[in-house]
């Protein structure tokens, strides 16, 4: 069961799962705490596996004033003091994954460990011309399912598409009774696109692992590799066949490779 907290200002829809070493699960764009299904049910055995709603996204509500990653960044260490977390193993995906380095920068002493899934620290021509595309995408085309069906062929391989799994996750999201608005979304979009991060990675200081999925179109391994190459001591793996969103696409694979992540840095995952 889920609940509202409230911290930095505002409320915090917050779903948390298990007990034992704290995990802090932080989304990309659009995504509510549900995206994570498959790491709270899937790690909670070990782990208190925390995931939430971030400011426009599901239950969290969207501020009047403009979005930064630095606010989503503080809403993150703000929502695990109120929870009573002193240090958590962070994982953040796509537009998380630019919160997550906010995070470990702003707040190193919050951060037991990172990491950073379908990353980047600077956007590009390619990056910016895709965030740009999906602007108008969700404003433009016919119906939200189309939408959907669009944007999702930057997210997920073409296996998901065969086999029937993008239509089930579009069903899904269609049925969501808390759906984001076409401009929450946009609004959301805009910071992830001015993320920078390049010249501060060397300043993060918790122990790090970045993985990127060999297929992905939308922040392919190359991004990853430049996150990694600039935080010190970072490990860098890809995903062989995986794209952007492998946590759900390969859930048993994505959950092992965490805990073995963890797991190294101590036998208890602490």
């Amino acid at each position: 069961m889920g609940e509202y907290v409230a911290a930095n200002g505002t409320t915090i829809w917050v779903e948390s799962r298990g007990q034992g070493p704290d995990v802090l699960l932080i989304a990309g764009l659009g995504d509510p705490a549900e995206a994570w299904e498959h790491q709270l049910d899937g790690l909670g055995d070990r782990y208190r596996v925390i995931a939430f709603d971030n400011r426009g996204a599901g239950r969290t509500p969207l501020p009047e004033e403009p979005l930064s990653v630095a606010m989503m960044a503080d809403d993150a260490a703000q929502l695990l003091r109120a929870l009573r977390v002193d240090r958590a193993h962070v994982v953040g995906y796509s537009g998380g994954s630019a919160i997550a380095q906010e995070l470990a920068l702003r707040h190193p002493a919050a951060v037991r460990s990172l990491v950073l899934v379908s990353t980047w620290a600077r956007s590009d021509a390619y990056l910016t011309a895709m965030t740009r595309s999906w602007h108008w995408l969700v404003t433009h085309a016919p119906d939200e399912r189309a939408m959907l069906e669009a944007f999702f062929l930057w997210i997920y391989t073409p296996r998901a598409h065969a086999d029937g799994t993008v239509s089930r996750l579009i069903d899904e999201a269609l049925a969501f009774p808390h759906p984001q608005s076409p401009r929450a979304f946009q609004r959301q979009l805009e910071p992830f696109t001015r993320h920078d991060t390049l010249d501060r990675l060397p300043g993060v200081t918790a122990p790090t692992l970045v993985l990127a999925g060999e297929r992905d179109i939308a922040t392919p391994p190359r991004f990853g590799q430049e996150v990694a190459d600039a935080v010190p001591g970072a490990r860098f793996e890809v995903l062989p066949l995986e794209a952007h969103q492998p946590f759900q696409e390969s859930p048993d694979l994505f959950n092992a490779r965490l805990h073995a992540f963890w797991r190294s840095l101590a036998p208890d995952g602490g």
